[in-house]
């Protein structure tokens, strides 16, 4: 029965934290040729979260693709999450996913094929909830199982949000609480409460839907989601795209629950480890920040919440916003500057 199949025995590292470490992508992706065409707004010069492409001077498309092995034990939760997880690169750029194709590895021998039809349910409910048709998609034949899908996005060519788009004075805003990497780890090792693991499940399953309705109410130009390069190695990439430094403040960060506990504990998975590896030679940390806290910025999210950089007269409508949306831990968690650190104070 598909119902008594746990996806995580199949998996040492799932979600994004199967992410390749970011400073190798960085050094593949310098020598791979750049096309000359005006109508590509966006591409992997700034490793921003998706392509745009102009069809016209009121349309442009997101294109994108995301998929991983499981980060949960249920097929149709899996579903959920990973297609949480990919619409999210057409939010955080301020767009509307409206199509999608599934992109899947399952083995035919080893797991019941119930376990397949089961995740993708999970991401056909997913998609629906975000007005997207799913009208096809690719599988081949692989262990261990992953799932996720390329998904096309519409946006006003004026008003796309990039990870370039930070300005000095921007206020940061935080969307989702941290620790999904941590929590996932723990539920392995049975350290964490059913509680505390079943709240991380519906965070990743939520969509950034609303989130990209408050950033274009409130004039955003500036923001990413935190996925698996943890939100150290996203501001890292903000950083560089847009050319300015950014200040975290550790005492703000939204928390899931038990995560610093487990993190006290020594619970920290490999990925936070690589994700510091990454941001190290940019990262000025004051002394009295609390170790956990750092390492939880550093932590791997999978379907992570949206960071976005706000004008500071703005901050108080965007937290009004988000909150009634939800959004229950949205929060202001640092400030841009002129520089190239990030600082976390």
């Amino acid at each position: 029965m598909s119902d008594a199949f746990d996806l995580l025995t199949t998996v040492e590292y799932g979600g994004c934290s199967a992410k390749i470490p970011a400073s190798v992508l960085e050094s593949i992706l310098i020598n791979i040729p750049r096309i000359n065409d005006p109508n590509v707004l966006v591409d992997i010069d700034t490793h921003d979260d998706a392509g745009v492409y102009r069809i016209s001077d009121d349309l442009a498309l997101i294109l994108t693709t995301d998929f991983f092995p499981p980060i949960c034990s249920d097929p149709f939760e899996f579903g959920q999450i990973t297609a949480a997880n990919s619409l999210s690169d057409v939010y955080a750029m301020g767009g509307e996913p409206f199509l999608a194709l599934n992109i899947a590895m399952f083995p035919s021998q080893g797991i019941p094929i119930e376990v397949y039809k089961k995740i993708i349910e999970g991401a056909a409910a997913v998609a629906q909830q975000a007005n997207t048709i799913i009208i096809g998609g690719h599988t081949i034949d692989d262990f261990p199982p992953k799932f996720g899908l390329a998904v096309v996005g519409k946006v006003n060519p004026n008003q796309v949000i990039t990870n370039a788009g930070l300005r000095p004075g921007d206020r940061l805003i935080l969307t989702k609480p941290l620790g999904s990497g941590i929590i996932v780890a723990a539920k392995r090792l049975g350290m964490v409460t059913e509680t505390a693991y079943t709240e991380t499940l519906e965070w990743m399953k939520q969509l950034n839907k609303s989130a990209a309705q408050v950033m274009r109410t409130v004039g955003a130009r500036g923001a990413t989601d935190v996925t698996g390069f943890g939100l150290l190695g996203h501001c890292l990439k903000m950083a560089k795209a847009s050319g300015v430094g950014i200040a975290l403040y550790s005492s703000r960060l939204p928390l899931l629950p038990e995560v610093y506990k487990l993190a006290n504990e020594g619970c920290i998975p490999g990925a936070a480890f690589r994700n510091l590896d990454y941001v190290k030679s940019s990262l000025t940390v004051e002394p009295t920040v609390d170790y956990n806290l750092k390492m939880i910025m550093c932590d791997a999210q999978t379907s992570g919440g949206i960071i976005m950089g706000v004008p500071k007269d703005r901050v108080e409508e965007a937290l009004e916003l988000l909150h009634a949306a939800g959004l229950s831990y949205a929060c202001l968690i640092g400030e841009v500057f002129e520089g190239k650190q990030i600082i976390i104070r």
